[in-house]
């Protein structure tokens, strides 16, 4: 998501109660409150399709998905990721200290943000052990892994897709399903061609 604007500086209890009032999302960054801005369809479909086959994996299992409205703490501040994994016992209702899995689905205007500051932030996570970065703009999919030294891995159309935190297997069209870019559209092209 796009930070919008930036406010006049408050303390975390402050950003708290305000935020459960806003009308619009908030990130909380080093006492500095920047509001969120609107997404594009295929930032949306990407989440929900994300969230979605985390929801039925996790079925019956102690770890939640969760989708862009519960927040992520990291030391005093707050982040809205797209989606997430939570396998801990936390029990605050707004946001969790302990995420398993982050995945946020990026765009021209949040690449950078989502690459760098919110990189740098999330793998700080004691618990977090994958970090999902998904461009909506094109097909490719970069996780970073706990287990490997957050070493880089790119995935791209006909690619599966393995998340070994939670044990889950899918493929990059599944994520991808229903996103109308280039790359999906040829790839779909070609799908049709080979049937």
């Amino acid at each position: 998501m796009n930070l919008a604007y930036r406010h006049h500086k408050m303390t975390e209890e402050e950003y708290l109660q305000a935020e459960l009032l806003a009308d619009i999302r908030h990130e909380y960054i080093d006492g500095e409150v920047y509001a969120m801005a609107g997404t594009k369809k295929n930032h949306n479909i990407i989440a929900v399709n994300m969230l979605s086959l985390l929801q039925q994996h996790l079925r019956g299992k102690s770890c939640q998905p969760y989708a862009s409205d519960i927040k992520v703490k990291v030391n005093k501040n707050f982040f809205y990721p797209d989606v997430m994994v939570d396998c801990s016992e936390d029990d605050n209702e707004y946001f969790t200290e302990n995420p398993t899995i982050i995945v946020e689905v990026l765009s021209k205007s949040t690449r950078q943000y989502d690459k760098t500051l919110k990189r740098e932030q999330y793998l700080k996570i004691p618990t977090l052990q994958e970090y999902i970065l998904i461009e909506q703009d094109f097909v490719d999919i970069e996780i970073q892994r706990r287990s490997n030294g957050w070493q880089s891995e790119h995935f791209y159309l006909d690619d599966p897709v393995q998340i070994p935190a939670i044990g889950l297997e899918t493929t990059v069209s599944q994520i991808y399903y229903r996103v109308k870019n280039e790359d999906m559209e040829e790839w779909l092209l070609k799908q049709e061609e080979s049937e």
